[in-house]
């Protein structure tokens, strides 16, 4: 099971125990933890359709109290209820395919302690299918994310307005990574190969991602292209990640 699934399993299991405990008598840990999760899951297009109607109809636990107290007078009847409005929801994720560099990239990231590196890696994942311009906006945010990670351990200054690709140049030097610091061709070639990447990952989430204004002419990216540009970043950062700790000693 893939890290996103995961995620998104503990966010409805999380709802559907809160629930059960709120309408057995025994209260809800945060009612503004209840709106969070119940809002992703309204706008959420994985969710479509399953989302269910206890949640749906029911914008705070007031309202749920209300719903659930009417149409059950027994705990055991409401229990029963919420295990089976929940189920289709939590089957349909735990039977989500995972693809190939989802798990080694997830916890090579694991390793870099910042939220805003997980935030970013989870969004391009979440949206690459429905949402394909904004995983490749994602995924350019990962990329820059750790890059200035890195960069603010090691100790190199990078400036506010840092490009990605300036932001990577400055990080392979840092790391020893630069085609110019390497004398065997093969590496040379490799490492170039690298920051050529890099760069095109830019002018591709420039060309299509929802960063930029479109004209009437401009190309609508696809899941494929979205694809794409999230495994070549999600790969990029990982490998930064394993460089760097490779460096300091700790694999």
């Amino acid at each position: 099971m893939g890290a996103v699934a995961e995620d998104r399993i503990a966010k409805v299991t999380e709802l559907k125990d809160g629930l059960t405990r709120f309408a057995t008598g025994h209260g809800f840990d945060d009612e503004a933890r209840y709106w969070t999760i119940r809002t992703e899951l309204i706008r959420a297009p994985w969710a479509k359709g399953l989302v269910p109607e206890c949640v749906r109809k029911c914008t705070d636990l007031g309202d749920f109290w209300s719903f659930i107290k009417g149409k059950f007078a027994h705990y055991a009847e409401r229990r029963e209820y919420l295990r089976d409005a929940f189920d289709p929801l939590l089957t349909k994720l735990e039977q989500e395919p995972v693809l190939p560099l989802d798990g080694p990239v997830t916890q090579a990231l694991a390793k870099v302690d910042s939220a805003h590196v997980h935030e970013a890696w989870m969004k391009a994942l979440e949206r690459r299918d429905q949402d394909p311009e904004g995983a490749m906006t994602a995924a350019r945010s990962l990329l820059e994310t750790v890059c200035k990670h890195i960069l603010d351990d090691l100790g190199v200054e990078y400036g506010p307005g840092g490009s990605l690709p300036k932001l990577y140049g400055g990080l392979a030097r840092a790391l020893n990574l630069a085609p110019s610091q390497h004398e065997e061709r093969v590496f040379k070639q490799i490492l170039g190969g690298c920051q050529t990447v890099v760069d095109n990952l830019g002018a591709l989430r420039n060309r299509l991602s929802d960063a930029h204004g479109k004209g009437a002419n401009a190309a609508k990216p696809a899941p494929r292209h979205a694809g794409l540009t999230v495994n070549l970043a999600g790969t990029m950062a990982s490998f930064l990640v394993e460089t760097w700790e490779a460096r300091k000693g700790r694999t």
